[in-house]
């Protein structure tokens, strides 16, 4: 019975906390508990004093039932025996406790003493203070209502709290000493946790030495040592250093590592123009403008108009005020306001030691400089150039339908064809017993025999520019091999405009462009059996052109966006060069074969390497018009271009052999000279091949050579 009348009076009691509001311990402990106690103590003593008995009886028949059902001491029950204590279950959820209405922090609420508000809820409104009651209306409350003096004044939210008889037994317990929760058992019975079962070095039960309770000797000698220096002077303390309450408006910065705190960066305030003599109230005369100055002031732009105009007073007293502090003002804590967040360090770097150290160029000699010697007899723009293997003859083809071929050294014009129609291009057999011209007039390429050489040279030319047949063509029929008799040569017509040809270096193969001929734009002949074959890869793009390898069977096919390099052997491509320009007009490779440079309509030229990356090595931005043709030495290290800003550009290329080593590149000279006309300028551009000379064609009919 006692057993059961214990836990009926426990569970009516967690019925009661469980309905009642719970409060969080913070809260109870900002409110003004001490003015309470009087009250509580007084009027709920006797309500508290007989819950607290209450409670006595129920824990009391609470033991003795336990000790009903754990037994005696004679064991029976050992299940019960070393079991923790249960006390009261706390919640441990957030939503029992309740934010605060106010959100100003950890703020003195002397701050707010003037104010009409005590700070701000959490969508940012002002809390505003309540009506303080006087010593009347709080008397008539207190004898309307039995309940007023529970209640309370929270100070933070600015609130009006009652207190529930559960919070009022709480504090009531804690005025007395005691625990808060009546539930709570100081006195439970102890619980040995040590395991003494199998211990092979058992806590020891040796009393304490007794220097553990006298003071050190060594200590005390020690606090004497340090007592004595500190008296004679030895131990200085630093004193706490004073913070000025002034500071210099315009001092400079050098002391900003001592105003950064918290570890936070600090960036100075922007300071104020110092005020000169034109500020002054009663400048002299010479810093007062005229009215005239005045009126032209109007004609300017803001940005450009003085700010202020300096005026003359007799007094002091007779200033204004400035009409633009508000506006000054507002706008130095705007600058204030949007001043970067992130600290960005300036690295005082000389912009000239960040140039590239480049050779001089006289340690770069030979190269092109003046105009040697000028080629005149065309009555057209010379559209292209081409020297001889040997370099004594350079033939030369006109938008007035001549192909001329000219002595290097004297300018003499040695032998003129009139092919009737406008040249495209013109191309020498690299091989020195071979001297056969191919010329790009229209739709046809013309294979002429210059007549340069020996007997036997001659005699070889001519079998090999005789057709047995009267015309052949390849196996589709879109190129026909034509004996031409009139100049002494033979006739490859196609089907669209021929723009390019390019010799193989064994100088039996070569190739021809037409851009117009989509699949079939490229074609590859043979001269030794008279036989075309049409470029046997899928052309992605409008050809521009060609250029074979110079050690390996390699072609390399420039588009308007891209180059693209073929294996002719394996017959599959190999490598794609991304240009990343709008259209290329020119390309050529290195004598050595790694390195290739590509021209461009907006003027860009973009070296590759290669066995680096299909992306431009370097770019050259230095032209300021398109570029019509670009040339590589085939000994020396340059390198040149032509554009119609009627001028070429030489560079200083050199290919290193050791892998890790980067091509130098140095802009030499731009060679001027030519004129404009219809808008075009330098049209060709060649390089002798064995001086450092270099040939210009221009659209003012005229070549030009270059020498050292």
């Amino acid at each position: 019975m006692k057993r059961e009348k214990g836990t009926h009076l426990k569970e009516e009691e967690k019925k009661k906390q469980n309905s009642q509001k719970v409060i969080p311990k913070e809260e109870v402990v900002n409110r003004e508990v001490p003015q309470l106690s009087t009250i509580v103590s007084h009027q709920y003593d006797e309500e508290v004093s007989r819950e607290d008995d209450s409670l006595r009886e129920a824990v009391a028949g609470e033991r003795q039932s336990s000790e009903e059902v754990h037994g005696n001491s004679d064991g029976s029950h050992e299940e019960g025996i070393g079991q923790p204590h249960q006390g009261v279950e706390e919640s441990d959820s957030s939503e029992d406790e309740v934010a605060p209405r106010n959100t100003i922090g950890d703020v003195p609420f002397k701050w707010y003493e003037d104010e009409g508000h005590i700070g701000y809820d959490i969508t940012g409104k002002k809390i505003k203070k309540r009506a303080k009651q006087d010593k009347l209306d709080s008397f008539l409350a207190n004898a309307d209502d039995s309940k007023n003096w529970r209640k309370i004044i929270d100070e933070y939210n600015d609130e009006e709290v009652e207190l529930t008889k559960h919070e009022v037994k709480l504090i009531g317990r804690m005025l007395r000493g005691r625990a808060p929760h009546a539930d709570f058992d100081p006195y439970t019975p102890y619980v040995d946790w040590f395991d003494w079962d199998g211990a092979k070095h058992p806590l020891s039960n040796a009393p304490e030495p007794k220097r553990r309770f006298t003071p050190s000797k060594w200590e005390s000698k020690k606090v004497v040592r340090y007592v004595r220096a500190i008296r004679k002077g030895l131990i200085k303390f630093d004193k706490p250093k004073e913070e000025s309450r002034f500071y210099m408006l315009w001092s400079d910065d050098s002391r900003s590592t001592e105003k950064a705190r918290n570890g936070l960066a600090y960036i100075p305030p922007p300071r104020p123009k110092l005020p000169g003599h034109e500020e002054s109230y009663n400048p002299s005369l010479e810093y007062i403008p005229t009215q005239e100055e005045i009126n032209s002031y109007q004609l300017m732009y803001e940005e450009d108009r003085p700010k202020f105009i300096p005026r003359r007073f007799t007094s002091l007293r007779n200033v204004p005020a400035y009409e633009n502090a508000t506006k000054e003002v507002f706008h130095r804590l705007m600058d204030l306001y949007l001043c970067p967040r992130t600290r960005k360090k300036r690295i005082n770097i000389d912009p000239e030691s960040l140039k590239p150290k480049l050779p001089s160029r006289k340690d770069l000699k030979p190269y092109p400089v003046t105009c040697y010697l000028e080629y005149r007899g065309h009555k057209g723009a010379v559209m292209s150039i081409s020297a001889e293997a040997s370099g004594q003859w350079i033939a030369s083809g006109s938008t007035d339908g001549t192909v001329r071929i000219w002595e290097v050294e004297t300018g003499r014009c040695v032998r003129v064809w009139e092919i009737g129609e406008g040249v495209n291009q013109v191309a020498w057999n690299p091989l020195p017993e071979l001297p056969i011209l191919a010329v790009a007039v229209g739709q046809d390429v013309v294979l002429l025999n210059t007549g340069i050489g020996n007997e036997d040279v001659q005699n070889s030319i001519e079998e090999l520019l005789l057709l047995k047949t009267p015309s052949s063509s390849d196996e589709s029929g879109y190129v026909n091999w034509v004996q031409d008799d009139k100049l002494h040569g033979i006739r490859l017509k196609h089907f669209k405009t021929v723009t390019t040809v390019e010799w193989h270096r064994k100088g039996d193969y070569f190739s021809i462009i037409m851009p117009a001929g989509e699949s079939r734009a490229i074609y590859i002949h043979r001269l030794s059996q008279k036989v075309s074959q049409r470029l046997p890869f899928k052309l992605h793009g409008i050809p521009v052109a060609s250029v074979f390898h110079p050690t390996r069977s390699v072609i390399l096919v420039a588009t308007k966006n891209s180059v693209r390099v073929y294996d002719l052997l394996k017959q599959k491509l190999v490598r794609k060069l991304d240009t990343g320009l709008r259209q290329v007009s020119s390309v050529a490779i290195h004598p050595g074969g790694d390195n290739v440079i590509v021209g461009s309509r907006e003027g860009k030229l973009c070296w590759f390497d290669m066995d680096l990356s299909s992306k431009p090595y370097r770019i050259l931005k230095c032209h300021e018009k398109d570029i019509t043709n670009v040339a590589f030495h085939k000994s020396y290290p340059l390198f040149a271009s032509s554009t119609d800003d009627c001028a070429a550009y030489v560079f200083h290329g050199m290919v290193y052999s050791d892998l890790n080593q980067n091509p130098l590149i140095v802009p030499l000279e731009i060679l001027r000279g030519h004129t404009s006309t219809n808008g075009r300028g330098v049209m060709d551009c060649q390089f002798h091949p064995r001086q450092p000379w270099l040939f210009t064609a221009g659209a003012d009919s005229v070549i030009k050579l270059y020498c050292h």
